[in-house]
C-alpha cells in the first residue's frame, strides 16, 4: 500500500504521517501549507505542495506515486470562521472532497479514510454519544463534515471503494514538542496563551447542568488519534475489506473545563484563577464519546490521559512560544 495523506503537514496530519511511516507504511503528503509546517514531517516522507481542489494535480499525483489508499485530513476547521464564511467552507470541505473522490475513483484507488468530527452530532442530550446518536450539527463546519461523510459513503458504494470515517472528539497534546499545535484556536493553547501573558484563563459559562457547572468534554491525545488512523488504515488494507465504517475516536471519559484549567495550572506552574464569562452560543453542556465501537472494529483504545496531554502540549508551547 502507498497512502496519500492530505493535510499531512498539519498538527494532526504530521502525527498521522509519522505514525504510519514509523510502522512501515509508505506515505506521501499533499499539503497547501496554509497551516501546515514542512519541518514537522520526517525527511524521508515526500511532500507535494498543492491543493486537494486541484483536479489535475490530484490525477498526476495518484498515478505517479502509485497511490492505493487515501487518508483525507485537509479541511477548513474553525467554527467561527465557518459561520462567517459558510459558502467558502462548503466549497473547500465538500467541493474539495468531491474533487478528491473523483480523482480517487478515476485512478482506481480502493481505500479511503476520512477525517470527520464530533461536530456532526451538534448538542445531543445524552451521557455518551454513540455512532447511532442522531446527527444535528449546529454550525457550517459541522454541516460540511456530515455532508462529507455522506459523500464518502456514496462514492464508496458507487465505485467499490472501502471507506472509514473517524469522528474525532477534542484533540490535544503532542507526541514531540516540534509537532505541537502552533495555533491558538483550541482550548488548551488558548489557556496557555492567556497564562503566558499573565492574564486569567476564561471559562465560558459556569451554570450548566454539570457537576461543577462548566462544560464537560472528551479529550483525546493526538498520538492516540494517530494510532487510530493507523489501525483504520490497516483495516482498510486487509484483503477482502469492503463497505463502510464510521467510528467515534475519544477516550469515553469527560473532563470539565474547570478541571482542565486546574490541570493546566498544575502542569505549567501558572495558578491564575479563571474568570467566568457568559456562555457561548451553541456550546453543549456535555459531549463525551462512547469508544466501544472503535475498540471492537479497529482494536484501538486510547492509552494516554489528560495530564499527559496537557504536559506534552506545554512542552510544545514552550518550544514554539517561550514563557
Amino acid at each position: 500500500m502507498t497512502w496519500l495523506i492530505t493535510g499531512g503537514a498539519g498538527y494532526i496530519g504530521a502525527h498521522v504521517a509519522r505514525a504510519m511511516k514509523e510502522s512501515g507504511e509508505r506515505v506521501v503528503v499533499l499539503d497547501d501549507l496554509s497551516t501546515g509546517v514542512p519541518e514537522r514531517l520526517p525527511a524521508d516522507v515526500p511532500l507535494v505542495v498543492g491543493s486537494y481542489l486541484d483536479r489535475e494535480l490530484l490525477r498526476r499525483l495518484l498515478a505517479e506515486r502509485g497511490v492505493t489508499g487515501v487518508v483525507h485530513l485537509a479541511a477548513r476547521k474553525q467554527v467561527p470562521e465557518s459561520v462567517a464564511r459558510p459558502t467558502w467552507y462548503y466549497e473547500e470541505n465538500v467541493g474539495g472532497l468531491a474533487a478528491l473522490l473523483d480523482a480517487v475513483a478515476g485512478a482506481g484507488v480502493g481505500r479511503f479514510l476520512f477525517s470527520s468530527s464530533a461536530a456532526v452530532y451538534g448538542n445531543p442530550d445524552v451521557d455518551l454519544i454513540t455512532e447511532d446518536t442522531p446527527c444535528a450539527p449546529v454550525n457550517p463546519y459541522g454541516e460540511t463534515k456530515l455532508a462529507g461523510e455522506w459523500l464518502v459513503r456514496a462514492a464508496g458504494a458507487a465505485h467499490g471503494i472501502a471507506t472509514v470515517c473517524l469522528r474525532y472528539f477534542n484533540v490535544a497534546g503532542a507526541a514531540a514538542p516540534e509537532l505541537a499545535d502552533t495555533g491558538v484556536f483550541n482550548v488548551v493553547p488558548m489557556v496557555f496563551d492567556r497564562l503566558s501573558r499573565g492574564e486569567a484563563p476564561r471559562i465560558f459559562g459556569a451554570d450548566y447542568p454539570t457537576p461543577d457547572g462548566t462544560c464537560v468534554r472528551d479529550y483525546i491525545h493526538v498520538a492516540d488519534l494517530a494510532e487510530a488512523h493507523l489501525a483504520a488504515a490497516r483495516r482498510l488494507a486487509a484483503p477482502g475489506t469492503t463497505g463502510d465504517l464510521t467510528v467515534n475516536i475519544g477516550r469515553g471519559e469527560g473532563v470539565s473545563v474547570r478541571e482542565l484549567v486546574t490541570l493546566i495550572g498544575a502542569a505549567t506552574g501558572h495558578t491564575t484563577a479563571a474568570v467566568v464569562e457568559p456562555r457561548r452560543p451553541g456550546d453543549a453542556p456535555r459531549a463525551v464519546a462512547s469508544a466501544a465501537l472503535a475498540a471492537k472494529e479497529l482494536g484501538w483504545t486510547a492509552r494516554r490521559d489528560v495530564p499527559e496531554m496537557v504536559a506534552s502540549a506545554w512542552r510544545g508551547w514552550l518550544l514554539h512560544h517561550g514563557e
